[in-house]
């Protein structure tokens, strides 16, 4: 291998670390933010003069095993039935719409507002049906729910009473996994989870930077949505989209990390990857509409790096299979021993991994307290990622 050819490789190598470094990084700077502003508060409660009108909507395509569950849940939130309109958005191609049907036409009968709502396309597909749904609803809140969730009873009353502050546009619950403990699959996913919900959002909500709708277990201000341009289809990720249009003219978001919304995981290969695949594709294609909106904006320059971030994340993953694809030809150079202080520098790169070990870490020393026993995960959560 010419001199020319190994320096070409070493810099494409240096250059692929580099991405990992950064994010892996970023992980640390997390950690700091999370030590400094855990105990602060980001939005008090107040008090609404009366209740008001609320929509569930339920987007749902393909989930016989689990709709009859979700609806029933809906159906149960403490909350007046006059008050309460539920819109189950089905999309289904199977046979859920007949179970839909039978279901609705049950809670119909005992009094609940319910709607089983259908397109004549899925044209838009879950962004098009929410924004279907909202074009009826009588609701000035509107949550939603996919249908793999279990909304607790009190979710109306915990939430409703932050939207007393009128620049308030969203709130939104952490997640908590049913069936984490189903296999080392779920286990590691509850893992990645907690690292979002328990760090990433925590702390960027009380950091003042950008959160993010996660496209359930959350409740919108109708008002929100709508002067933020209503729910658009061009990206895989309609929520982060949403949240950021909403933010950059100003709205509020709100995280509560200390409320629940339980969910399961995807428990087999196939569901993950199909998720991935959608949340991965979904923040490029976000990342690529509204990064010139944000560095356009007056906003302070950490909270446009912690935008880019947060939006680009999902570009490492590239650089990674870069990584492993240089490996062996960077293996065979090092050997050469003509480039050690190069190699030794770049020894340097494993400070990221300590950035993420950490990161997640303390998420789970912050919601668990069997935390001990959850790092054994930690291994194969990493060899995951």
């Amino acid at each position: 291998m010419s001199p020319r050819v190994e320096d070409a490789l070493l810099i494409l190598y240096i250059v692929a670390l580099s991405f990992p470094f950064i994010f892996g990084s970023n992980g640390f700077l997390m950690i700091y933010y999370y030590f400094r502003y855990r105990n602060r508060q980001v939005a008090q409660k107040g008090e609404l003069k009366e209740l008001p009108v609320v929509t569930v909507q339920i987007p749902v395509y393909n989930e016989l095993y689990v709709v009859n569950r979700v609806i029933d849940a809906v159906c149960s939130l403490d909350y007046p039935k006059d008050k309460l309109e539920i819109q189950v958005l089905d999309d289904s191609t199977d046979e859920t719409t007949a179970i839909i049907g039978q279901k609705v036409a049950e809670k119909s009968v005992i009094g609940y507002d319910i709607k089983h709502v259908r397109r004549g396309s899925r044209q838009g597909y879950k962004a098009g049906a929410l924004k279907f749904g909202l074009e009826q609803a009588k609701g000035e809140y509107v949550a939603i729910f996919d249908a793999d969730f279990i909304p607790r009873t009190d979710f109306l009353r915990r939430t409703l009473p932050y939207f007393a502050n009128s620049k308030v546009g969203l709130v939104q619950t952490r997640w908590e996994h049913i069936n984490s403990d189903y296999s080392l699959l779920t286990r590691a996913q509850a893992i990645a989870l907690d690292g979002h919900f328990v760090i990433e959002q925590q702390v960027r909500n009380k950091a003042g930077f950008f959160i993010n709708f996660n496209g359930t277990a959350g409740i919108w201000r109708r008002s929100c949505i709508l002067e933020s341009g209503n729910w658009e289809a061009d990206t895989l990720a309609e929520d982060l989209d949403l949240s950021y249009r909403a933010q950059l003219l100003g709205w509020q978001f709100v995280f509560m990390k200390d409320y629940t919304s339980p969910a399961e995981l995807p428990a087999d290969v196939n569901g993950l990857r199909s998720q991935q695949f959608r949340w991965t594709k979904g923040a490029i294609e976000a990342a690529r509409k509204i990064l010139p909106r944000v560095w356009r904006s007056k906003l302070p320059l950490r909270v446009k790096l912690h935008s880019t971030i947060h939006l680009t994340a999902s570009l490492v993953y590239p650089f990674v299979l870069m990584i492993g694809i240089l490996q062996v030809p960077a293996v065979f150079i090092k050997h050469t021993g003509a480039y050690d202080a190069t190699f030794m520098l770049m020894g340097g790169f494993i400070f990221a991994f300590f950035g993420s070990f950490f990161f997640y870490l303390y998420s789970q020393k912050d919601v668990y307290k069997d935390w001990r026993r959850r790092i054994y995960l930690f291994p194969v959560f990493m060899a995951g990622s």
